[in-house]
C-alpha cells in the first residue's frame, strides 16, 4: 500500500488502516452549534476556565472531513452514502464511550471492512472510524460510515 499517493479503490484492501488527529477549538464548536442549531442544555453549562465539552454530532463530520483529507483519499471522487449499522449495536452505527473537550487532540484510525463494485465506474466501501483520547482509550467509534468512490479517478 502506497501512503503517499491516493489510491484508487482496486488498490484498496480490507483491513487497510489510516491514521490521523484532529481537535475541535472552542470557536468551531460555537460555529458548529449555531449553524446546526443545536440547542443542549448540557452543553451550555460551561463554568468559566473549564473546556467545553464537545458534542458528539460535531465530532463524527470532523472525523469524516479528517478521512477525506488523507493522502490516500483526497484527489478520489468519493462521496459519503451513509452509515449502515451494526446488527450487534441494534443497527446502530456510532458509540460515543468518552467523553471530548475542545482543544483535545483525538488519534483517529480509519480501517477499511468491506470493498464492493457498483457498475462499471464506481465501487463503495465501508470504513470504521475510531477517535482515541489522549489517554489512549476509545471516545467514539463509528461503524460501516459507506461511501461512493470512483474506480478510476483519471475517467
Amino acid at each position: 500500500m502506497n501512503q503517499d499517493k491516493n489510491e484508487k479503490i482496486s488498490e484498496f484492501r480490507v483491513g487497510d488502516t489510516f491514521h490521523s488527529t484532529c481537535s475541535i477549538s472552542e470557536k468551531e464548536l460555537e460555529e458548529y452549534l449555531k449553524f446546526s442549531r443545536v440547542i443542549n442544555a448540557f452543553l451550555e453549562n460551561k463554568k468559566k476556565g473549564e473546556r467545553q465539552l464537545v458534542s458528539g454530532r460535531a465530532a463524527l463530520p470532523r472525523t469524516e472531513g479528517e478521512f477525506t483529507r488523507l493522502s490516500q483519499i483526497y484527489g478520489n471522487e468519493i462521496v459519503f452514502l451513509g452509515t449502515d449499522g451494526d446488527s450487534e449495536w441494534e443497527n446502530g452505527s456510532t458509540r460515543f464511550l468518552k467523553p471530548s473537550y475542545t482543544d483535545q487532540v483525538l488519534k483517529l484510525k480509519f480501517t477499511k471492512i468491506e470493498i464492493q463494485g457498483i457498475g462499471e465506474q464506481f465501487g463503495k466501501i465501508k470504513i470504521d472510524h475510531e477517535g482515541i483520547g489522549q489517554d489512549d482509550e476509545t471516545a467514539i467509534f463509528a461503524k460501516k460510515n459507506t461511501y461512493g468512490i470512483k474506480k478510476d479517478p483519471s475517467r
